[in-house]
């Protein structure tokens, strides 16, 4: 697929290790480990299908459509060959769609043949890693490479997050790679259960992510009828009333009535934290004794102040 017209580079660049993709032949590796990076016109870039990561037009893409006109791409996008023509991306949509923003008529590209699968690690594995990726984002995308990585290791991807092997766990590869827990892997993949106006609301933390996985037990016909009730009441649940709605659900008793109960029920109130000032006593201690302690200051300030108040108060009296 090398065009040496479009070679931006005379030489050979190393890249990334694909060893954290499973069962990747040392030839594989070697193969990916020296490739030429390419020139692409934007248009020949396609998206990747079911991409789970949002492109924002932000301020963070305005930096980046600024950074890609001083200085151009300094890190070249991964994309895959089509065999109706063009390019698939596996990595780099931001820095594709900020290309276009400024009017780059090529993007540097690193073309490399993968399987489907490996195609869906990488992806994922290259997205996770940026700030400001939101949980259902993260939900889709950990479902996706869970999928795959059952697909490379010769078992069926089924709905559950039960073991495919005696020494083998996608959800554990998953979370290894993400540097997260196996059992917050598979609360965030519960996300992918909530319907489409609840991943909306996570999406706009509107809906906290604790009580999101417990609402994404209820029935899809329950969850829109939370949805309607929330939605009218500008309200959203605390963490003990999102477990008592699964509870409920489970018990196939969440109603009209039992979902007005307990959404009623006010959660405990949380004192508010008091407000505190600092004074540097550099600053106050001439107008007192030497011999003056703290408390007796802010006592003495706390006795001038209500003086003054009364002294005003009086004063509109008059």
């Amino acid at each position: 697929m090398e065009n040496a017209k479009n070679n931006l580079y005379g030489s050979k660049i190393k890249l990334p290790s694909l060893d954290s993709i499973l069962f990747s032949t040392e030839e594989e590796r070697q193969d990916a480990a020296l490739e030429k990076v390419q020139l692409v016109p934007p248009e020949q870039l396609h998206e990747f299908p079911n991409h789970p990561f949002e492109v924002r037009e932000d301020e963070e893409m305005r930096r980046m459509v600024e950074s890609v006109r001083l200085y151009g791409v300094l890190t070249p996008l991964i994309a895959r060959p089509l065999p109706e023509g063009g390019f698939e991306m596996i990595a780099g949509h931001r820095r594709k769609r900020a290309c276009e923003l400024a009017g780059v008529e090529a993007v540097p590209v690193i073309v490399r043949e993968m399987d489907d699968d490996t195609a869906v690690i990488l992806m994922v594995d290259s997205n996770c890693q940026r700030e400001n990726v939101n949980a259902i984002e993260k939900a889709r995308a950990y479902k996706m490479k869970l999928e795959a990585i059952k697909r490379k290791a010769g078992r069926p991807a089924k709905n559950n997050l039960a073991q495919v092997g005696t020494h083998f766990r996608a959800d554990e590869k998953v979370a290894q790679d993400a540097g997260e827990s196996r059992n917050q892997i598979q609360r965030y993949i519960r996300l992918n259960e909530l319907i489409p106006e609840l991943q909306r609301m996570v999406e706009d933390k509107k809906l906290k992510f604790n009580p999101a996985v417990e609402l994404s037990y209820l029935q899809p016909e329950e969850q829109r009828q939370f949805y309607e009730y929330i939605d009218s009441e500008s309200r959203t649940p605390s963490l003990s009333q999102a477990q008592q709605l699964k509870a409920a659900s489970r018990e196939q008793a969440l109603d009209a009535d039992k979902l007005n109960t307990i959404m009623a029920a006010a959660p405990p109130s949380v004192p508010p934290r008091e407000r505190q000032i600092s004074i540097p006593l550099s600053k106050i201690e001439r107008f007192f004794p030497s011999t003056a302690t703290t408390e007796q200051i802010v006592a003495h300030i706390i006795r001038m102040l209500e003086a003054r108040q009364k002294a005003h108060q009086r004063g509109l009296e008059r």
